[in-house]
């Protein structure tokens, strides 16, 4: 069985992430969706709603059963081999997101020389969407539903109205 991890932070999950994911499961068996806990990074969401949100956002889907969420602190190259995973998932939008990603990739392979990241773009029409855009849209109050699944705009009003500056 093929299998492969796709972490990330989620803080939210995306339309583009979930594309990713999809594609995902179209070359592999199954997928582990990792969220990363970074305690040194604000993030809107805990690390369980992440996981949540995520979760929510596989009920519709016909490739649901290849998919297991998770969460992890620390080296992400321990926490494939924990999971028995030679194979990393990673989405790219644009050059910038490569060059990161591409530096990531090579320290993940020095840390486990048996890690791989297979690096994967989402439709054309979703390379401008980033967590952190999305973020800042439903601060302002922006409509997000082109950006995200309902249930995630829903939690991001929240979030937006429990923000200290709002109360």
């Amino acid at each position: 069985m093929k299998k492969a991890l796709y972490p990330g932070t989620f803080d939210p999950i995306t339309y583009g992430h979930l594309d990713i994911l999809a594609r995902a499961t179209q070359l592999f068996d199954q997928v582990v969706v990792t969220v990363a806990v970074n305690r040194t990074k604000k993030t809107v969401f805990t690390a369980e709603e992440r996981v949540e949100l995520i979760e929510q956002c596989l009920d519709d889907k016909s490739w649901k059963n290849q998919v297991t969420v998770d969460q992890f602190e620390g080296l992400l190259v321990d926490h494939a081999h924990r999971h028995k995973v030679s194979t990393l998932i990673r989405g790219v939008r644009q050059v910038s997101d490569f060059e990161y990603e591409f530096r990531m990739a090579l320290m993940n392979r020095k840390l486990g020389k048996d890690i791989d990241t297979v690096f994967l773009m989402p439709r054309e029409e979703l390379t401008f969407v980033s967590a952190t855009m999305v973020r800042e849209v439903a601060y302002w109050g922006g409509d997000l539903h082109q950006f995200v699944p309902e249930h995630v705009a829903q939690a991001l009003q929240r979030y937006r109205y429990d923000a200290p500056e709002n109360k």
